[in-house]
């Protein structure tokens, strides 16, 4: 258990890498599931083009929203995203910082599936068999068919073993010339992604430094806000939950006591040790209250430090005045403290 702990606040401290290196087994997997994936084109023409273009564009789509699962800050950005504003503003350029670093990285198992597959070549194929250029590649007017009957004879194309137009055009030279195009659609659609890429990536904080070294930070501080404040809710939890047994078993009778493993001493030591985790939350009520105000208002983002004096004067002059019972009880903490 020590070790899957470890393992486990490892991950926590290095989430953005835990985050990558997820996307990137996403990415393989991907790749994976489509060259284990049984294609079987309906060959119908009804069918052929919902069928290679959902095969083309649904797994990506449910990849890019399983990319979002995945991410640990989608409820952070969500919950940043609806809280009441109360005292503390919200900024849409970190939200937007945000949502674009979630979705870079959701991004990444769709493009190597959308590349994989037009690379392969089996979805396009399927997909636009009926619109082969039979009067340059083939033979349009050999057997007189219908228009109808033609697309019915070139749906099957991607069905080999039940493809009868031979003397339409040849199965092969069908096949090749799909592909060719899928191909080159395929390396387009890659070159496009990672023209992008570096885009986003290596020219956008070149333009606006300031801006997004500032989106960057505070999304940092508000995914280290909600860690820290899990972590204290946690602890006043347990600390809470810790002096109500104490004081449960302190209220039975003497032989309970007696018959405890724990000695008496050691116990009120713990809970007066409790007790002060508890920062004068004792009950339920103030508890669910503190709760409501932290999301509906929470503080703002402006600390009051106590002022100290100075023989050039420059601490009190860049810190706002306070209030003075405000300033009584911070000087008094921080002396307590000193």
């Amino acid at each position: 258990m020590d070790k899957f702990r470890m393992i486990f606040q490892f991950l926590q401290s290095n989430q953005e890498s835990f985050m990558n290196g997820i996307c990137g087994i996403m990415a393989l997997a991907s790749a994976q599931m489509y060259s284990a994936f049984d294609f079987n084109c309906p060959c119908l023409p009804r069918y052929n083009l919902a069928y290679g273009l959902g095969i083309l564009l649904v797994p990506p789509f449910i990849l890019f929203l399983l990319g979002f699962v995945l991410n640990n800050n989608v409820s952070m950005l969500a919950e940043e995203w609806r809280r009441p504003r109360g005292q503390r503003g919200k900024d849409p350029a970190v939200l937007r910082y945000m949502f674009c670093s979630m979705a870079q990285r959701a991004m990444i198992a769709p493009v190597v599936w959308v590349s994989v597959t037009l690379l392969d070549g089996k979805c396009i194929t399927c997909a636009f068999c009926t619109s082969v250029p039979v009067e340059t590649l083939g033979n349009a007017s050999h057997l007189g068919l219908s228009e109808w009957e033609m697309k019915r004879v070139l749906a099957r194309i991607p069905c080999k073993e039940i493809y009868d137009g031979q003397e339409l055009i040849a199965n092969e030279v069908a096949v090749r010339y799909l592909r060719c195009i899928s191909q080159a659609l395929g390396w387009c659609f890659v070159l496009l992604m990672t023209t992008l890429a570096f885009l986003v990536r290596s020219l956008r904080p070149c333009f606006t430094q300031a801006a997004f070294l500032k989106s960057r930070y505070w999304s940092h501080y508000i995914d280290i806000e909600r860690k820290l404040f899990d972590e204290t809710c946690a602890e006043h939890a347990r600390s809470f939950a810790k002096v109500c047994i104490q004081q449960f078993f302190q209220g039975m009778s003497t032989d309970l006591a007696a018959a405890r493993c724990h000695p008496c001493g050691k116990g009120r030591a713990d809970a007066g040790e409790a007790a002060e985790k508890l920062l004068g939350i004792t009950d339920q009520g103030t508890m669910n209250t503190a709760l409501k105000s932290w999301h509906r208002c929470k503080p703002p983002l402006h600390l009051h430090p106590p002022a100290l004096h100075s023989d050039n004067g420059w601490a009190g002059e860049q810190q706002p005045p306070a209030h003075p019972s405000a300033s009584r009880r911070e000087m008094a903490a921080y002396y307590s403290r000193v």
